[in-house]
């Protein structure tokens, strides 16, 4: 038996399991003449959601990422995340995108391509491994691994008979979620190698705590490649450690011959560096066994648990995690992996944040349900189809046969803004924000969200603000802590605490403020402000049944109608983006709009109205 090789993670997946992917480039060129002297199979360092994250938070252009840790990695297979006929945006890509995605990929630094499609759908998944062959790259076909009544052994080893079908090189299993089993690990490695004669290389996360006795079951059962993550991304939603794999093999048949002394010198290197980024750390991202009922994988986590907080609803996660499962179920046990995550998790919060499941459905569930994502793996909620796409016929081919080719009208659509394929393709991804992005970046004022220090979050003018205190009231105490809040900036800003371990939620209405940071009018006194008729927008509150308003903040992404257009109740009006997914927002009553209070653009919250309907 040849050793086992080693794929760290620490570049992607590492950072974007534990801090929201943050990470950004000038970070990792310091350590990279490390990692690129231990001698892994690869560096996993682009793809996931690094692009996203890159041009909507940290504002750096995704392609120049990469063709930096190319020159800084010389000596090492550097692999990226591909989401099949999806590539690293959210909808379905034509053949003529996907066939530039994956050239300009390989020209920029891409070795390994990592393909999978949420849906284990193998005809999204054939195009681009084509490509890949095609530009002469490693095309690594990938089973997302998950559990339900219709996935088990015989499922997975037919689409690894297909992927091997296609040409791939090897065939990766992606436990996305940590839900495997020693026993079901070894009983499938098992089953992989007698059906097919290509490599396996497994992916597990830790959420569950069942990875690491899971990848020595499949180093037992014949397993030629695993991932790990430096230790200080490691673990818990993240990856297994690399060091302690590196270890546990050791003095084996198996043994890495990775030195583990470089790999602490690594390890020590991005804990200082994870310190910076203390602000997207999340209480959800550790050891969970409730993984094993919700299948939140670990590269969502984060990011849900962040966008929660930005919307001042952590206080909501169990329920979210309680309410994905049953989502999941009513859409066919579809694997939780993008854009499918995001997909199940928009829904799960709205069907949360609303009070009424279903209420509000994004225009993703909808596609999915009408099979413009592929094939569910199950039969769907009947009752969930009909309220939400009516009888609206669902699609049967592939869902790509019915894009004409694409990139010309791309390139068409960015003339004057793209200085390149890389930027067009940028644009493909996320239209919107590559604009904005683009124009920034050459105009040279693009600026990264700010990385806060903990001194100017804690402190103000030399005061403390308390977080956890008691209160006694008609002489009974009671124990208050505040775990978080809306945006600052509201007249009405909702509060979340927690009362003697009680969560609730306490609304405070701004009637008037006082600066306190030093500004002073006229007579030495310290400015005032009062308010009591709208927010710091200039929206109206909600006053009548004739108001829409959103169940979540978010960012107009069109505008559907006219002051005097007449509107049904239930008509689409409004469409907004929240947490990556795009919502219609529907007409709250048949008449006429006689007021539209945002534009493409505006960022909204729930306590607003946005665009107003005389009812007839």
């Amino acid at each position: 038996m040849a050793k086992v090789h080693v794929t760290d993670v620490v570049l992607r997946d590492g950072h974007q399991s534990l801090i929201a992917t943050r990470m950004r480039t000038d970070d990792m060129l310091p350590i990279c003449s490390k990692l690129d002297s231990v001698g892994f199979w690869s560096l996993e360092a682009w793809g996931g959601a690094t692009f996203d994250a890159c041009v909507r938070y940290l504002r750096e252009d995704p392609w120049e990422r990469l063709k930096k840790l190319r020159r800084a990695l010389p000596n090492s297979r550097i692999q990226m995340l591909l989401r099949g006929q999806n590539l690293l945006g959210y909808r379905h890509y034509s053949d003529d995108v996907v066939r530039a995605f994956v050239q300009k990929s390989a020209d920029n630094g891409i070795d390994v391509f990592r393909i999978f499609d949420a849906m284990n759908d193998i005809r999204n998944l054939k195009t681009s491994i084509e490509a890949v062959k095609a530009v002469g790259k490693h095309a690594e076909g990938t089973i997302s691994y998950t559990t339900s009544p219709v996935h088990d052994i015989p499922y997975f080893v037919n689409l690894a008979k297909e992927l091997e079908s296609f040409g791939c090189d090897t065939i990766a299993i992606k436990d996305m979620a940590s839900l495997l089993t020693p026993q079901v690990t070894g009983d499938l490695v098992k089953a992989l190698r007698a059906a097919t004669s290509l490599p396996i290389h497994l992916h597990a996360h830790a959420t569950s705590g069942l990875a690491s006795m899971s990848i020595q079951r499949a180093v037992d059962n014949g397993v030629s490649i695993v991932d790990g993550c430096i230790s200080s991304f490691a673990e818990g939603a993240s990856l297994p450690t690399t060091e302690s794999i590196v270890a546990a093999l050791k003095g084996t048949e198996y043994d890495t011959g990775l030195d583990i002394g470089l790999l602490q010198e690594i390890s020590a290197y991005f804990r200082e560096v994870r310190k910076k980024y203390w602000q997207f750390e999340s209480e959800f991202t550790g050891v969970d066994t409730r993984v094993l009922v919700n299948q939140v994988p670990g590269g969502m986590i984060s990011n849900l648990s962040n966008q929660l907080k930005e919307q001042g609803a952590l206080n909501r996660m169990d329920e979210v995690l309680d309410e994905i499962p049953r989502v999941r179920e009513d859409l066919g046990f579809p694997p939780l992996v993008t854009p499918t995550s995001q997909i199940v998790g928009t829904q799960a919060v709205l069907n949360v944040m609303t009070g009424a499941r279903y209420k509000s459905v994004t225009n993703e569930v909808k596609n999915y349900l009408l099979g413009h994502y592929g094939k569910a793996p199950s039969t769907v909620n009947a009752d969930v189809r009909s309220l939400a796409v009516g009888n609206a016929e669902v699609i049967e081919c592939r869902p790509a046969d019915l894009l004409s080719a694409e990139m010309e009208k791309l390139r068409n659509e960015v003339e004057g803004l793209a200085k390149s394929e890389e930027d067009v393709l940028t644009y493909a991804m996320f239209p919107d924000l590559a604009k904005t992005f683009l124009q920034e970046r050459n105009a040279g004022s693009l600026k990264p969200e700010p990385l806060l220090s903990k001194d100017t979050v804690t402190t103000s003018a030399s005061r403390y603000a308390p977080s956890e205190f008691n209160v006694t009231l008609h002489g009974e105490t009671f124990h208050i802590k505040l775990t978080g809040s809306g945006h600052h900036g509201e007249e009405q800003r909702p509060f979340y605490v927690s009362v003697d371990g009680v969560a609730e939620e306490v609304v405070v209405e701004t009637l008037s403020e006082i600066e306190v940071s030093g500004a002073q009018n006229g007579n030495g006194e310290a400015k005032k402000k009062s308010s009591n008729s709208s927010n710091g927008s200039g929206r109206p509150r909600p006053s009548h049944p004739g108001c829409v308003t959103t169940a979540m903040p978010g960012t107009i992404v069109d505008v559907k109608v006219n002051i005097g257009d007449k509107v049904s109740a239930g008509d689409g009006v409004l469409v907004i983006e929240a947490m990556k997914m795009e919502n219609e927002i529907q007409a709250s009553k048949t008449g006429v709009v006689v007021a539209i209070h945002v534009k493409k653009g505006d960022s909204v919250t729930p306590d607003e109205a946005l665009l107003e309907i005389q009812p007839d």
